[in-house]
């Protein structure tokens, strides 16, 4: 198998307070791979993520984005290659309009002309939000929020897409264009979420993070089908969910 675009390699990480999070961590993730990061609260998810971006930096072991090693001398470059959407899209959004958006983070990397006018409109078309275009992200839905919030992260072209919780707060209509734009995209993606079906739709593999270790590691049908396994991990489908065993992959 060719090199892994994501290589997490023995990561340990405790916090200034002593807290311990991350316990030898190991997880390689191949290009165009989907796969999604499971757990309780607690368990260490967002610590695990905020080191594939070099927001954090490990306290031992190494994170690799496609062989370059997230330290501090490579963190733009890290950060061209990783994007991250936020559960909250207001986080990311604080331009006057949907445009202004997008092209910041391209116009920042001193992207500009036409060049940054054709990775606004392809990232806007990505998500069905380019007639939106001129309006101020304030007076959009919440889910409509979302989709531009992915689309600036998308206009950055980068290697690897992480989503923290992209199902969470979103009416039933929001929730299914979400998971088609997501599946549509031809990118590597690492979604954390507690949405155990959208887990199942979007995503051919999924990692169990409990405690700060990795305890599974499977095809998603097989783990979600484990019913020990996931209680064990304090996770639930919902009530009445039935898995299809249609949706199980080879």
């Amino acid at each position: 198998m060719s090199e892994p675009v994501l290589e997490i390699s023995g990561v340990a990480y405790a916090y200034p307070d002593g807290h311990q999070a991350l316990f030898g961590v190991d997880l390689h993730v191949h290009r165009g791979e989907k796969i999604a990061l499971l757990g309780p609260n607690g368990a260490g998810k967002t610590t695990l993520v905020l080191h594939i971006n070099g927001i954090l930096l490990p306290g031992a072991g190494s994170v690799r984005i496609t062989g370059m090693e997230v330290k501090t001398e490579n963190l733009k470059q890290i950060r061209s290659k990783v994007g991250v959407v936020f559960q909250d899209p207001d986080d990311q959004l604080f331009m006057p309009t949907v445009r202004d958006d997008v092209a910041f983070g391209p116009n920042n990397m001193g992207i500009t002309g036409e060049e940054l006018d054709d990775r606004v409109n392809q990232a806007l078309t990505a998500v069905g939000m380019q007639a939106f275009a001129d309006r101020a992200p304030q007076h959009l839905s919440f889910g409509q929020r979302r989709r531009v919030a992915i689309a600036t992260v998308l206009a950055m072209q980068p290697e690897i897409l992480v989503l923290d919780e992209p199902s969470s707060n979103l009416d039933p209509a929001a929730r299914r264009e979400i998971a088609e734009i997501l599946n549509e995209l031809d990118i590597t993606m690492l979604m954390v979420t507690h949405d155990l079906p959208y887990a199942l739709e979007l995503c051919q593999r999924s990692v169990i993070l409990s405690a700060g270790t990795i305890v599974a590691d499977r095809n998603t049908y097989d783990l979600l089908a484990d019913e020990e396994l996931i209680k064990q991990h304090r996770l639930e489908l919902p009530f009445g969910f039935k898995l299809d065993p249609s949706l199980a992959k080879k």
